[in-house]
């Protein structure tokens, strides 16, 4: 071994020890976890073959929280890439304040979820909250926002809007202001408009940064837990509950910590695959918008 590769293994070697200790050793440990028994009644992991992964696939719960996730993450992302790319495109512009507007934008980005999500429960309280007060006021009976499932779905989506379109803004921004000036020149020699320039030029450039910040915003709000455990609790029942929560649930509230591997090791692939998906799906999309400009 020459002397500069013994110094490429010596400066690799901390990175990668660390990526083994924060992620292959966990993820290791949870492919055996998932295969015991292992909970609070069973303290020794001993081996049950594949009895926790027959057990999944006949629980409902655990299926009908992914589907609460798909109605969930799918929503609130796609009305946050719109509203994000809205203003971004507003402080984009020449406006006046519009330095002070992208700090304001940025402040429920910046705000810890669970803090959020206390304060959203306090508006959205059936008899004391701001929320129903304002309903009340233009004729509108009070909502149960929290105990209903229907309102409990637009409170959990509204709560995620408000705190994740800030991101969504500022990945649209910086990829608005990385873009070159000539086809924006070329457009108004034309004499095209700000409708055809965004929908011929400023659109399909923007292409990789939009799959970019969907997949993003897609595997964070994967991940949503947080917010239904101070908001809703996975209620009422469990009709808001998300993966994430009925993990919580299983592994920790009730100590069954085998069959919460399971869960997780499922969900992992599930999403692995369905992101996979999505991104593909996604650059085909792009791709075909940007060859009709």
């Amino acid at each position: 071994m020459t002397a500069l590769r013994r110094y490429k293994v010596l400066f690799l070697a901390p990175g990668l020890l660390t990526l083994f200790l924060i992620i292959i050793f966990p993820l290791l440990f949870t492919v055996r976890v998932a295969f015991s028994s292992w909970n609070v009644a069973s303290p020794q992991m001993d081996w049950n073959a594949g009895a926790n992964f027959v057990r999944m696939v006949h629980d409902g719960r655990f299926w009908s929280s992914v589907l609460h996730l798909v109605v969930l993450a799918g929503g609130t992302v796609l009305v946050e890439y719109v509203i994000g790319f809205a203003l971004a495109l507003a402080v984009w512009r020449e406006v006046r304040g519009r330095r002070l507007l992208r700090v304001l934008f940025l402040v429920p980005m910046m705000t810890t979820p669970v803090v959020m999500a206390a304060v959203w429960q306090m508006m959205f309280h059936e008899s004391l909250g701001p929320v129903n007060d304002l309903l009340g006021r233009i004729g509108i009976a009070p909502v149960p926002w929290l105990t209903s499932p229907g309102p409990a779905y637009v409170a959990l989506m509204t709560v995620e809007i408000w705190q994740w379109t800030p991101f969504m803004m500022l990945l649209m921004l910086a990829g608005l202001l990385s873009l070159p000036r000539e086809p924006f020149m070329a457009a108004a020699i034309d004499g095209a408009g700000p409708l055809r320039t965004f929908r011929r030029v400023t659109f399909p450039l923007l292409a990789p940064v939009s799959v970019t910040a969907l997949i993003i915003r897609l595997i964070e709000a994967s991940k949503m837990s947080d917010t239904v455990y101070v908001l809703t609790s996975g209620g009422p029942g469990s009709a808001t509950e998300t993966p994430g929560y009925y993990l919580y649930i299983r592994g920790l509230k009730e100590q069954q910590t085998g069959y919460a591997g399971s869960l997780s090791l499922t969900y992992l692939v599930l999403m692995i695959v369905a992101l996979t998906i999505i991104s593909a799906l996604l650059v085909r999309a792009f791709r075909s918008q940007e060859e009709l400009r």
